[in-house]
């Protein structure tokens, strides 16, 4: 045994620490987690050992103790764990001050001169101990006075992080050992109470083992963590009361779950995930800002609750909890790594979300309704998003009937559908309103065909990847031609192509006019074959973009301008007859700009210009008056 031996740093080791003071960790908070693990590390080491050697057993309660000196201004972290020898504190203390530093700072440089951001790359926990050297962030000098378990001598090891380190016999009655930091002067927060308690709260409230805040000099102690994890107990063991407190407690809310999923999974990764569906949408769900809420521990320490390595952001909603001993982290435990286990729970977790809410779908529909108007519009960004799940999203989704007005599954959708049909129809618009007043339903509603209705902005970005759904392919109710006599023949018309032919002929000047006097303004002017009330309707080309695209590109861009649309004009309405037969250009010129204006009305727009619009408009009510 060597006493007092101080043993400097090597050179590149005060830049080390530097890095790992100001560089690896955001929150210097941090701290307090990384010695509390350790010290539940250093007991969960001693349990195992005593298992089979029985001088390490001791009749002590395993637990860790948070003592405060206000007038040292000092802060100690004890536990009566393993403890560390000189040998130990040399490897496990004083690794980055020896022949690991310049491997450390070799690593770090590389990675700061990556593409990557920082923080990908600290792949060195458990390399280098670099998670105790947190302290230095909130004190100038640390002490660490440690007895082994099985040994009669203790040392004490000192640093002021910067200049060395020393290493000196030391005395301790009990196995184990006492962190104690000597707080810098901006660090005095962590002499408080409060501040210490919910830093335990929110970091170890789970460990198995007690942390008691122990004032000095005061015999009285107090626990601050709960020391019980939820979701380390059998299920049949915990309540839908003990499950409903934790759900709210996890996310502060004041809703029942609408699912509660509880599983160990154990195999080439093991994990326990405690998830909870909320049954209300949270305030900020399409704050562009919010991320996963999911917790994530290991070994029931606090890591981070920003998970969207492992739940994806279309469901961010879902709470709870994932505890593994596999996940690798990076050296500040604040970013995952890209890591093989990360992907594999990630699947997991997903795989099993989607199940019950499969099941729950299938079982409970009424139920299920009201969770997709809550976290419908979420889950379809999954559509677009994620294309390993689209299928089984797909199944979850539900859409406004036109035909009934209630909410149906795609399937529902496709066992209705005659044998005729071939097409999933949807029709887009910007309120539920506003699409059941369409006039491109008029066709569909008079052959008994339903359309399905999207309201929600994200329907049009989802239908941009998604083509089919039980080999059945989906078509605007607004987009092209549909034949849907050929679905559904109206008034069992079967020569419905010679009746086309000769209302084509029959009304091929006023399509020409109408062209003629809209100019630019429209794509095309041809007859419809699905309006049946309206006199006109503005439709897309086949490959064009309905007006929910368009008003959204405008959204985002006020400069866009959209391709010319296509007018359909109602041969069988009686203003399209007499239009038809009328000598007067002025009002067939009129009525063909009124006719444009009011489809783009019906679709949520505004005539391009209103002064005109209302001049038209004035002129044919005078008609109408004889004035």
């Amino acid at each position: 045994m060597m006493a007092d031996t101080l043993r400097s740093f090597e050179a590149d080791t005060g830049k080390i620490l530097d890095i790992v003071i100001n560089s690896l960790y955001s929150n210097r908070e941090i701290f307090l987690r990384e010695l509390i693990s350790n010290a539940s590390d250093a007991l969960d080491k001693r349990r195992y050992l005593a298992a089979t050697d029985q001088s390490l057993q001791t009749e002590e309660t395993a637990s860790i103790s948070l003592v405060v000196d206000e007038k040292a201004k000092t802060l100690t972290i004890s536990d009566n764990g393993i403890g560390l020898s000189e040998d130990d504190m040399i490897s496990s203390l004083g690794t980055i001050a020896r022949s690991g530093s310049k491997s450390f700072l070799e690593q770090v440089e590389a990675t700061q001169a990556s593409d990557k951001e920082k923080g990908d790359a600290f792949s060195l926990i458990g390399q280098f101990g670099v998670g105790f050297y947190s302290a230095f962030m909130v004190a100038d000098k640390v002490d660490v006075l440690s007895l082994k378990a099985g040994e009669k001598t203790a040392n004490l090891w000192t640093s002021d992080g910067r200049t060395g380190y020393e290493i000196s016999s030391a005395t301790r009655e009990a196995a184990g050992t006492d962190i104690t930091l000597y707080l810098k002067k901006d660090a005095k927060e962590f002499l408080d109470e409060p501040r210490i308690s919910h830093l335990v709260r929110k970091y170890s409230d789970h460990l198995s083992y007690q942390v008691m805040w122990q004032p000095a000099l005061v015999d009285e102690a107090r626990q601050l963590n709960t020391g019980s994890a939820l979701w380390t107990r059998e299920k049949k063991d915990i309540s839908d009361e003990d499950y409903t407190e934790f759900y709210r407690q996890i996310s502060a809310s004041y809703d029942e779950p609408f699912l509660t999923l509880h599983n160990r999974s154990e195999g080439a990764v093991n994990y326990t995930s405690l998830l909870f569906v909320p049954t209300a949408r949270p305030f900020d769900l399409f704050n562009p800002d919010r991320k996963s809420r999911m917790q994530l521990y290991i070994n029931r320490v606090f890591i981070s609750d920003e998970c969207e390595e492992i739940v994806p952001p279309w469901l961010r909603f879902v709470r709870g909890v994932i505890d593994t001993p596999d996940l690798d982290l990076n050296v500040s435990r604040e970013m995952l790594q890209h890591n093989p286990a990360v992907q594999k729970i990630g699947k997991a977790v997903v795989r099993r979300i989607l199940s019950e809410l499969k099941k729950k779908k299938d079982k409970d529909r009424e139920a299920y309704d009201e969770f997709w108007d809550q976290f419908g519009i979420v889950l379809k960004e999954g559509l677009y998003e994620d294309a390993d799940n689209r299928e089984k999203l797909l199944e979850l989704c539900l859409f406004t009937s036109a035909r009934s007005g209630a909410l149906v599954s795609l399937a529902d959708y496709v066992s209705a559908m005659p044998e005729t049909q071939d097409k999933i129809y949807t029709l887009s618009a910007e309120t539920l309103e506003q699409a059941q007043n369409s006039p491109h339903l008029e066709g569909f509603r008079a052959r008994d065909i339903d359309v399905l209705l999207l309201t929600d902005p994200v329907d049009e970005f989802w239908m941009q990847s998604v083509t089919e759904f039980e080999g059945k392919s989906f078509a605007s109710a607004t987009r092209g031609a549909h034949d849907l006599d050929a679905v559904s023949p109206k008034d069992d018309k079967k020569e419905g192509n010679e009746d086309d032919a000769a209302k084509d002929e029959s009304f091929g000047s006023l399509l020409e006019t109408f062209k003629s006097a809209l100019g630019e303004a429209v794509g095309d002017v041809r007859l419809s074959k699905t309006l049946t009330e309206s006199p006109a309707c503005l439709v897309a080309d086949e490959n064009g973009m309905d007006v929910q695209m368009e008003r959204l590109m405008k959204a985002h861009n006020k400069e866009f301008v959209g391709a010319p649309r296509i007018l359909e004009i109602n041969p069988d309405h009686a203003l399209v007859k007499g239009l038809k037969d009328s000598s007067d250009s002025t009002l067939v010129n009129d009525a063909a700009y009124l006719l444009f204006d009011q489809a783009q009305i019906l679709e949520g727009r505004t005539p391009s210009n209103l002064p005109e619009f209302a001049q038209r408009l004035t002129r044919l009510m005078e008609r109408g008056l004889s004035v």
